[in-house]
């Protein structure tokens, strides 16, 4: 990893040492949130606020770790992220999180100004510690506890997204038990958890295909699943920074047989074509979905929207929306960064954006 050397971090459960300050004060322009017409994105960190003025928000405290699935990519989010904002002159206080939560309220002592979550997962991006920070009152990084809670919820977030008239795929959820005696829906179909993200338990159910009931049995993410109609094609997505849809991209697997979670955290685990080489009627769809989708969650900061595009019998094809993180991952071979990059957005102008952003009991 290039950029400075990191500090030891503060362990929650650690009341010891914490990072040393950094150095300088990011500066640069406040961003308006307008959806008519959203004012350009920094490129530098340098342009989150205005030149001379102070930053209201310099000791940044970063979350990152939790125990959920999703440790590891959280543990790598968290890496990148501290060093982004201490390149960009944060006075940055790691802090890796456990299952402790006295602990993590105690590395939170005194309150920093801030909280940038690089949590994933469950107790992560679920609501649990976005309603922890509301209540000590720090603002934080990325959606709010109702926002958070529904985007992790792939079936709660369907419903608003029908609602709103977005597509989505047909299916419902399902008890693991019925699920291991009977196919719940015409083959192919996709199984997955419905509170889990990273691709995390998902499989494909093919014709001629005899696991479903190996699934059902080794199935370790709760009583049901979500299972939804297989949809064949190409496999797109599309970030959102407040108020704007950055680009979309194609995601080519490589690692697995659809974009699982070795082809996206694995060295060479996929590829990235952005932007996306679709019809420009779907593109702008693309990105119309995905702002709809952030808006009607009621989500706020960066977050990104995975879609299937069925072009099998032609352009423009169908565009369906399978679902929106609100925590998109900051690792070296994450989407968010790589789309803010190709609109000439560096990292540390990403996450100081990110910072400035922040709120509490949104």
């Amino acid at each position: 990893m290039s950029g400075p050397l990191l500090p030891r971090p503060f362990f929650a459960g650690d009341v010891g040492e914490r990072s040393a300050p950094g150095e300088g004060t990011a500066v640069a322009k406040t961003l308006t949130r307008v959806a008519s017409a959203p004012r350009p994105l920094p490129q530098r960190a340098g342009e989150v606020r205005g030149a001379g003025e102070v930053n209201s928000r310099h000791r940044v405290a970063v979350l990152y770790g939790g125990f959920s699935a999703e440790r590891e990519v959280s543990l790598s989010t968290g890496l990148q992220v501290i060093a982004a904002l201490r390149s960009a002159g944060f006075d940055v206080t790691p802090i890796e999180v456990t299952d402790d939560l006295g602990a993590v309220i105690t590395a939170l002592t005194p309150r920093p100004d801030a909280v940038f979550n690089a949590l994933h997962g469950r107790f992560g991006e679920d609501g649990a510690i976005q309603g922890v920070l509301d209540w000590l009152a720090i603002p934080y990084t990325h959606s709010g506890v109702r926002a958070s809670a529904l985007a992790m919820d792939k079936q709660a977030a369907k419903a608003v997204f029908a609602a709103h008239g977005l597509p989505v795929a047909q299916g419902r959820v399902v008890p693991v038990d019925e699920l291991e005696y009977r196919d719940p829906l015409p083959l192919p179909y996709v199984i997955k958890p419905v509170n889990e993200g990273s691709s995390v338990g998902v499989e494909i159910i093919r014709k001629g295909d005899n696991r479903r009931a190996d699934v059902a049995r080794a199935w370790r993410f709760g009583a049901a699943a979500l299972v939804e109609e297989y949809i064949p094609g190409r496999e797109l997505t599309v970030s959102v920074m407040g108020e704007r849809a950055l680009a979309v991209t194609e995601i080519i697997a490589d690692a697995g047989v659809f974009y699982d979670y070795e082809s996206k955290y694995a060295d060479g685990g996929s590829r990235h074509i952005i932007p996306a080489a679709v019809h420009p009627d779907a593109y702008a769809r693309a990105l119309d979905v995905a702002l709809a989708a952030h808006r009607a969650l009621g989500c706020r900061g960066a977050t990104r929207c995975d879609f299937r595009y069925d072009d099998t019998a032609g352009e423009p094809g169908r565009l369906v929306l399978l679902e929106i993180n609100t925590q998109p991952g900051l690792t070296p071979t994450s989407l968010l960064p790589e789309q803010a990059a190709h609109l000439g957005i560096d990292f540390p102008a990403l996450c100081a954006w990110m910072v400035e952003q922040a709120a509490c009991r949104a």
